[in-house]
């Protein structure tokens, strides 16, 4: 079957899409497998708001693009057009997600309240401050894609910042993969994992709070502790 041209903006009586011919642009331009730039990208879109954001729509319809967070060849601004998805620009075929749907104020609040109002991504709580100290966090819920034991695929709502929100890393959960960790984990390993879970916070040890501390020495005084624990003395 032919493909219509990125290029275009309809076929027949069918509208394109920007993510329609974000899709088509990395068939026809750069190809599975080849690395392209955001740059690239706007460059071929010079008239589209946001088309790196309709670009990242495309991993909803089973489209595989990397970053450099998941393909460590690649420098922060290049992405890898791994392999296709779903055919876009065909009329259907880019229907909304069953598990875009939208998710009610109650599921929300009841959500928001099992994660304990924060970021499930990065810890942050609702209108605290960000590091940078631009902005501050709003939450949202979202829905992570989990694969669970019997291999079948679902989505679960999880509480989420809006800034992790916009990122593009894969957040997707194989579930049987963290069970089969946790079985090869030593009985203390075990317990002290368990320890964390019920209590949903990492606690940590005298030992790694020094280390803590250590890291955050200059280099001169490094190696007056590295002395101190070799028992010599200056």
């Amino acid at each position: 079957m032919t493909l219509p041209s990125w290029q275009e903006t309809s076929v027949g009586n069918h509208k394109l899409g920007s993510m329609a011919r974000a899709a088509l642009w990395l068939i026809q331009v750069v190809g599975e497998t080849k690395i392209f730039t955001v740059a690239d990208l706007r460059e071929a879109f010079p008239d589209v708001a946001q088309i790196d954001r309709r670009m990242r729509g495309l991993r909803d319809y089973g489209w595989e693009i990397s970053t450099a967070r998941e393909d460590p060849e690649l420098l922060p601004q290049e992405r890898r057009f791994v392999t296709r998805g779903k055919d876009v620009w065909v009329p259907g075929q880019a229907k909304g997600p069953s598990h875009k749907s939208s998710i009610t104020n109650a599921q929300r609040a009841k959500v928001m309240q099992a994660d304990g109002h924060l970021c499930r991504t990065c810890g942050i709580a609702a209108g605290e401050a960000y590091e940078d100290g631009v902005t501050q966090a709003v939450l949202n819920v979202a829905r992570r894609q989990v694969t669970l034991t019997d291999g079948s695929v679902t989505h679960q709502m999880v509480t989420e910042c809006q800034r992790c929100g916009r990122g593009t890393v894969d957040r997707s959960v194989h579930l049987p993969q963290v069970l089969s960790r946790i079985e090869s984990l030593a009985p203390l390993e075990r317990s002290v994992l368990s320890g964390w879970v019920k209590n949903d916070q990492r606690t940590y040890s005298s030992l790694e709070v020094l280390w803590g501390m250590y890291r955050t020495l200059p280099d001169e005084s490094r190696r007056t502790v590295a002395d101190a624990l070799d028992g010599t003395d200056h």
